[in-house]
């Protein structure tokens, strides 16, 4: 009789492999298929259809006629939404340097041990936790040009002659607004800064005091460069946002005025669209929207990668 051991059986065959991945792969599509299915109901069918009625011309009640890109055409010489459009350039770029320089520095000073850290950590939060229409009627009242905290504030320090009408001059309601916008949100940065200041090595700063290295040397040869995908992450979430969550903060302050001077994309887009009754030129604001913030979050996101790449 042999004593030669058997050789092991193969776990399974090629028609075996291919019933199991095949399995898999059904299996797979049916879990998938409920939030593809709501995925394409709440969201690739609205944009589709969104662009085509922006392609029409609309008042919301009779039969769209066709009207091919005219509607885009026709944001080229429309000078409100042209100053509109300078208007969230502007909010944009305030936005995001104050947000990311204003958000690092507290950072850095809730990273410290100061005494009652926690407390300061929780009341820097509380402003993101505050709807905007509460941080708008709380601002409204701050910024009022008779009984307004600011300039009672400026008369009691004797700076009565710096007391303006914050919101009803068109040269500075604007600034005044993007002071609201970064107020509320600046606590939501600076905990995103913190939690990647934390998470920083300490032997990095060790080395670099033992080198001689400054505060100052340190914090742009060893934060910086370190903070930069955070950096990153900031400044797309602060041009996401100036671009298409300030709706609300403008409506509620100023609702576009005075006289169109902090109107922006989205407030345009909703007069347009239910005071004025043209839906699919408001539609056709939307998508022009819709591709600047498009493209500015590409081109961030390949100068991320790039970024990374050089390091």
């Amino acid at each position: 009789m042999s004593t030669r051991p058997q050789e092991a059986a193969p776990v399974s065959s090629r028609s075996g492999t291919w019933r199991f991945d095949a399995g898999d792969g059904a299996t797979a599509f049916v879990m998938i298929l409920p939030a593809a299915i709501l995925f394409g109901l709440f969201y690739l069918w609205p944009f589709v259809n969104g662009f085509w009625l922006s392609l029409h011309n609309w008042d919301g009640f009779s039969d769209p006629t066709w009207a091919g890109f005219s509607n885009y055409m026709r944001l080229a010489h429309d000078r409100t939404f042209l100053g509109a459009l300078r208007n969230n350039l502007i909010f944009v770029v305030a936005v995001v340097v104050l947000k990311n320089a204003l958000g690092l520095g507290l950072a850095l000073l809730l990273n410290r041990a100061l005494l009652g850290r926690a407390f300061f950590r929780a009341a820097a939060f509380v402003p993101v936790t505050m709807s905007f229409v509460a941080v708008g009627l709380l601002w409204s009242w701050i910024y009022n040009p008779v009984f307004g905290l600011l300039n009672s504030g400026l008369d009691l320090i004797g700076l009565a002659g710096l007391k303006r009408s914050w919101l009803g001059d068109a040269d500075i309601a604007l600034y005044s607004i993007i002071v609201v916008d970064v107020w509320k949100w600046l606590g939501f940065h600076a905990v995103i800064y913190l939690a990647g200041l934390q998470t920083m090595p300490s032997e990095l700063y060790e080395s670099a005091k033992m080198d001689g290295a400054g505060p100052l040397q340190r914090f742009r040869h060893v934060t910086v460069p370190m903070m930069m995908p955070i950096i990153f992450i900031n400044t797309i979430l602060g041009l996401s946002g100036a671009f298409v969550r300030n709706f609300d903060i403008v409506y509620v302050l100023t609702k576009g005025g005075p006289n169109h001077a902090t109107e922006v994309v989205l407030t345009y887009m909703m007069s347009k669209a239910f005071q004025d009754g043209a839906m699919s030129y408001a539609a056709a604001i939307g998508y022009v929207l819709f591709m600047i913030v498009g493209l500015a979050s590409v081109g961030l996101l390949a100068l991320m990668r790039r970024q990374r790449l050089d390091v």
